[in-house]
């Protein structure tokens, strides 16, 4: 291959990166701007969220003294929930087109010889909990943590990580 053809391949590469980083940014702007609003059926509580789900606007009608305490808290986080269920929703046919680019791209594994598929590697994360705190399904999903290929340090009563040395800080 001709230096003078690599240098356009390699322009061609990078121009083609450049563009789909516009993409790229353009969706994050758009998706700054996300917001869903989730309102009860009687129309007594209504919850606005941004794009990272957190809630933005809590509205009661006029008839929202007709509900107890427990009735309006329920209500309130129900509408959060579904609110914030839209906008990832929203988030998500908003970076589908993205998606979709990037799944038609060779992976690096396809591209170099011996390289694993590093995407296959990633584990996936269990799904995050809409109970409250200390119901029973918390309850059975709060696990410690054990490691169990650890080696043993003896740290010898030496300083700590917030102890001076020499009169410094770290």
């Amino acid at each position: 291959m001709t230096s003078g053809r690599m240098e356009g391949e390699i322009a061609g590469l990078l121009e083609d990166f450049r563009g789909r980083m516009r993409d790229i940014a353009e969706a994050q702007r758009e998706r700054v701007k996300l917001t869903a609003t989730a309102t009860t059926r009687d129309k007594t509580v209504s919850v606005t969220v941004n794009a990272n789900g957190v809630v933005i606007e809590t509205r009661f009608s006029d008839r929202v003294d007709e509900l107890s305490y427990d009735q309006i808290a329920k209500a309130v986080t129900r509408m959060a929930q579904q609110a914030a269920d839209e906008v990832f929703a929203k988030s998500k046919a908003l970076a589908a087109p993205l998606f979709d680019e990037r799944a038609r791209l060779p992976k690096l594994s396809d591209v170099i010889p011996g390289m694993p598929d590093i995407e296959a590697e990633i584990p996936l994360e269990p799904p995050v909990s809409l109970s409250p705190p200390g119901s029973s399904e918390r309850a059975e999903s709060d696990e410690v943590m054990t490691f169990t290929d650890v080696e043993s340090y003896d740290h010898g009563g030496g300083r700590g990580p917030t102890e001076s040395v020499a009169g410094q800080a770290w």
